[in-house]
């Protein structure tokens, strides 16, 4: 059976000890220290004398310098605790004498006694007197009968004098059920340990288990790279608007399929149709290795061309930040392009002459821009720096650049420049700002969320010759880009997958603005 391998094995196993060890613990905290238990331990045995043969010497002052016999003193710090899960009361002790506990200090002689113990614990000091056994005799100090409750205890500070530091110091008597024993706790000069030794034990099985199931799967993995993954060489050109998302896609498919090489070539998406065209009619059989993205559908007549919907791009109008204008009505845009406003003022702006940057016409771009906003081709190009007349009859000074960046810093740097551009691309550059239409601003959201009307936008086609086998780099390609881990990189880069639930709605338009567009073939 499949699901019968050394990874779920282990992956079972690693769970099914976490369950016992956890259980175990369980039954162990509750039923196996149920005895009556009395632990004691010292934390402080210090020097206050200044004999020095324990190594360490100290520094005193007052009484522990004058007091005789202080020249060999300690103190010690002895704490006493209920550390079982039951009570202990007074008849617990089994001891035939009136006191319960004894604690003998070896070769020291026991000079004082004090007892402390917490503020909610006031009752425990009753019990320390002398008619309850309380009192001590050379190295000997009896403790009195003391109920606690679990987790309870006392401390006492003897002071001791006729020997060294680290002597023995050993606290026994009988109790019922139960016993007296030194704990492990840490002495106040120790950093306690954040877990015990079960619980650190349990920690590295479990560490262990899992490291090894880790492992198990980063060596042993032979699954299947993701969607599909196919080996050989792609080109992907045409729209250098869209190129953007094409290179990041092009990276991660390459990083995700050993054996893929991907080459990102944009240069207008007229021209990578052409391109396409004329790879797929020298190819003697079946689809070249060329995937061409256009900014809208293809022209007419070019039947052996397939197209696959990719995203709903969204466009926008930029103009350069001394041309404080934020709207423009697209009666407005149309009267621009056709050379009939030469100064901003016209509009309401500063007065600045109007410079039209545009795309060459082989931009998609462009094309959206004729098609969706001006109804009608721009006019005619007056200027190759577009700064200067070239033809002098000219109305404006209008000039065409090669791409989307080129167009974005010739707008940026230039007085009065107006231009357009993909619109996540301008959202990010400096000096210039896109422009709304009619009052509809340039927001993918908006889009999405069915409340705009904006006009400047269109469907991203990824086309191919016929159409590819199954089993090729291209189909395998504009799967991950268009059904993938691709849908990320394109909302990253603002712009809307056609196959989410209102990707899929605005993509079955073959006009997104609700027209009825030209055949896509």
């Amino acid at each position: 059976m499949d699901w019968l391998n050394a990874e779920n094995l282990v992956a079972v196993g690693t769970a099914f000890l976490g369950i016992v060890a956890s259980g175990v613990m369980v039954w162990y905290e509750r039923r196996v220290p149920r005895r009556k238990r009395i632990g004691y331990r010292v934390q402080m045995d210090n020097p206050i004398g200044d004999d020095v043969r324990s190594g360490r010497p100290n520094r005193r002052l007052g009484l522990f310098d004058e007091a005789p016999g202080m020249a060999d003193a300690t103190l010690v710090l002895l704490r006493i605790e209920n550390d079982g899960s039951q009570g202990i009361a007074r008849d617990d002790y089994t001891g035939p004498e009136r006191h319960g506990l004894t604690a003998v200090f070896t070769d020291r002689t026991i000079r004082g006694v004090s007892v402390t113990q917490p503020t909610d614990t006031d009752h425990l000091m009753d019990h320390f007197t002398a008619d309850r056994g309380f009192g001590y005799e050379d190295n000997t100090l009896r403790i009195p009968r003391v109920p606690l409750n679990p987790r309870e205890h006392f401390k006492l500070l003897v002071l001791l004098s006729g020997g060294d530091v680290g002597h023995g110091i050993r606290l026994y008597g009988g109790i019922r059920d139960g016993e007296v024993h030194p704990n492990r706790s840490a002495t106040p000069d120790d950093t306690p340990p954040l877990f015990s030794r079960a619980a650190r034990l349990i920690s590295v099985l479990l560490t262990v288990c899992v490291i090894t199931l880790a492992t198990m799967v980063v060596v042993g993995d032979d699954a299947p790279p993701p969607i599909g993954c196919e080996r050989g060489t792609l080109t992907l050109t045409g729209s250098t608007a869209f190129a953007p998302v094409i290179r990041e896609v092009a990276r991660k498919y390459e990083s995700d399929c050993e054996g893929a090489h991907l080459t990102v070539d944009p240069h207008g998406s007229t021209a990578g149709l052409r391109e396409l065209t004329a790879a797929g009619a020298r190819a003697r059989e079946g689809s070249p290795p060329l995937v061409a993205l256009s900014d809208g559908p293809k022209p007419s007549g070019l039947a052996e061309l397939r197209e696959n919907r990719v995203a709903v791009s969204v466009f926008a109008l930029v103009v350069n930040d001394g041309v404080r204008l934020r709207n423009l009505s697209t009666a407005d845009v149309r009267r621009l392009y056709l050379g009939q406003i030469t100064s901003w003022r016209e509009l309401g702006g500063p007065d600045l002459p109007v410079i039209l940057v545009s795309r060459d016409a082989n931009s998609g771009t462009r094309q959206v821009f004729q098609r969706r906003v001006l109804g009608r081709g721009e006019i005619a190009n007056s200027s190759v720096d577009c700064l200067h007349k070239d033809d002098p009859t000219a109305s404006v000074v209008r000039c065409e650049l090669d791409s989307t960046e080129q167009v974005l810093t010739t707008v940026a740097a230039t007085p009065g420049a107006i231009g357009y551009s993909e619109l996540n691309v301008a959202d990010r550059a400096e000096g210039l700002h896109p422009l709304d239409l009619d009052g509809a601003p340039a927001s993918v959201d908006a889009i999405e969320n069915g409340t705009s009307d904006y006009p400047y936008r269109e469907i991203e086609y990824a086309y191919t010759y016929g159409r590819p086998p199954a089993d090729s780099l291209a189909s395998s390609f504009l799967t991950y880009l268009t059904r993938g881990n691709g849908q990320d990189v394109i909302r990253t880069h603002g712009h809307l997958p056609c196959w989410t639930p209102e990707g899929l709605r605005l993509c079955a338009q073959r006009n997104p603005g609700g027209e009825a567009g030209p055949s896509g073939g």
